[in-house]
């Protein structure tokens, strides 16, 4: 992959025009993944409107997400009528951790909730990314200090490919403001105070004048607080 073409790539200002130039001059494997928070949902409706049929949309159950999730899962599904694919975790592995940790064994301590990530999240992630060139994400620096460091294309180590993060720099405000004007559905805990949506017995509501991440995992330290996807 050229240089020049990331370059070109990460300088295209507009969503739709930098999707549809992706989608047209790739022809490796591009994969977009979706947990259906409002980022997630504005580039779904990039690529959906757009049709963009070479990029595969996939999102990872968990088997713990909230019911507001699978509704606006359900939503997008009928608006678009676009294919989004679903990994699962492996059955022996959670069963295995379940029986030895108990059913929410992740809030015992900080590695038994890594462990329940990873078995969760990070390995159908690698399923789901086997092969792929490109990873679009709906990432956005404002969402965390650990997320102020990203480019809007970069190189991930970890799983061998560049991501293409095209709302990098959006603000919570833009990122509203377009899912309105385009009528697109979302998740209604957002209405709730919910900012990040995660699996449902690790994510609350955020109070007033704490950060993005606060509703996650909130009963560890605030420092750093990730599932393993994005390092």
């Amino acid at each position: 992959m050229s240089t020049s073409f990331l370059n070109q790539l990460s300088q295209i200002e507009n969503l739709e025009d930098g999707l549809r130039f992706l989608s047209e001059n790739f022809k490796d494997k591009i994969v977009f993944s979706t947990s259906f928070g409002i980022e997630d949902q504005v580039i779904s409706h990039a690529v959906f409107h757009q049709k963009l049929k070479n990029v595969e949309t996939f999102t990872l159950d968990t088997g713990r997400l909230f019911p507001e999730t699978y509704a606006v899962w359900d939503k997008t599904l009928l608006q678009y009528n676009q294919p989004i694919r679903v990994y699962y975790p492996d059955a022996d592995d959670l069963e295995t951790y379940v029986n030895q940790n108990g059913i929410n064994g992740f809030y015992n301590s900080v590695s038994l909730r890594k462990e329940c990530c990873h078995i969760r999240k990070v390995v159908p992630l690698k399923k789901a990314l086997k092969g792929a060139k490109i990873w679009i994400t709906g990432l956005r620096a404002e969402q965390s200090d650990n997320r102020n460091d990203f480019e809007i294309i970069q190189w991930d180590e970890q799983n061998q490919l560049y991501k293409y993060n095209p709302l990098l720099y959006w603000t919570t405000d833009e990122v509203l403001h377009y899912l309105k004007q385009k009528g697109v559905p979302y998740n209604t805990l957002h209405d709730q105070n919910f900012i990040s949506i995660g699996c449902a017995p690790c994510t609350r509501a955020v109070r007033q004048g704490e950060d993005f991440r606060a509703g996650r995992w909130w009963w560890e330290d605030q420092t750093k607080k990730e599932c393993g996807l994005h390092q």
